[in-house]
């Protein structure tokens, strides 16, 4: 069991959504923070944010996940900056619209490099320094679409199953060979944040609505906030919850894959038919 009071954590994507909720949240439990993104002015709002309300630790660190260069520095750092830092969250992600079809590989491999790569190299990157300290613990962040895979989300589905695989695997493997570092794998249902915004579009997407029928989606069906998300990640943390599901919508589709593992869609794609025509008539 991880004690989040007195702790230190390494945090990517912390600028923002999920990210920025899980360091107010780490914070305000007595966490320091190595906090990391590409967003250098959201990275000091949330320090700033911080500093206001905690007497917390916190160092901040422009990385872009995608660059298994840039992962190793900040690992260095955040070493550096907090000698008994025992918690990593390789939480950065984005989105791509598009089906398989309409996304150039170009495409799929940047998004490969943030959602997937980017948590195995942070993983790589700290996992000697987390082996280090008595206890600790690794956060992947996978999603529902980890377990499950709609339509026009190829590339984001493919990157989160193999987070989710990456991460069973090697949590075994850690067990197996009795290391103090533990590892918990999340799936977030719709969670209110800005992916879906700030996506990008496939190259052979011609049709200009469909973005904004994507957003319109999406908001239908994200109704967890970032910050429900980030204490349920937390509670999973303190209890050491191999799986992480996040929200009513997760733990529904989850079941609904194992019973009907074949024909779940046909089901989901009526709920969320159903989900975004009542948000017409509100």
């Amino acid at each position: 069991m991880t004690q989040i009071n007195g702790s230190a954590a390494a945090l990517t994507g912390a600028a923002s959504g999920i990210g920025r909720a899980l360091a107010l949240e780490l914070a305000a439990r007595g966490c320091d923070l190595a906090l990391a993104d590409r967003d250098e002015a959201g990275l000091q709002s949330v320090a700033a944010e911080i500093a206001t309300t905690q007497q917390r630790k916190v160092s901040t660190h422009r990385v872009d996940v995608g660059e298994p260069g840039q992962i190793a520095e900040f690992a260095e750092a955040a070493g550096a900056a907090h000698p008994k830092l025992n918690i990593v969250i390789n939480n950065a992600g984005v989105a791509l619209l598009g089906q398989f079809s309409e996304i150039e590989q170009a495409q799929m491999d940047w998004l490969f490099n943030i959602n997937f790569w980017g948590t195995v190299h942070g993983t790589r990157a700290f996992l000697p320094i987390l082996a280090k300290q008595p206890e600790a613990h690794i956060v992947n962040l996978s999603s529902i679409f980890g377990i499950i895979a709609p339509p026009g989300q190829t590339a984001y589905c493919a990157a989160k199953f193999a987070v989710r695989g990456f991460s069973e695997s090697l949590r075994h493997e850690l067990a197996m060979a009795n290391s103090p570092v533990r590892l918990s794998v999340v799936h977030p249902g719709g969670v209110a944040t800005n992916i879906a915004r700030n996506s990008r579009t496939g190259a052979g997407v011609t049709d200009n609505t469909r973005r904004a029928q994507s957003i319109d989606r999406f908001d239908a069906v994200a109704k967890t906030t970032p910050q429900a998300a980030a204490q349920r990640i937390i509670l999973g943390i303190e209890k050491n919850q191999p799986r992480i599901l996040i929200g009513n919508d997760a733990w529904f589709m989850d079941l609904l894959q194992r019973f009907r593992p074949a024909t779940y869609w046909t089901v989901l794609a009526k709920r969320l038919e159903k989900a975004m025509n009542a948000g017409k008539v509100s």
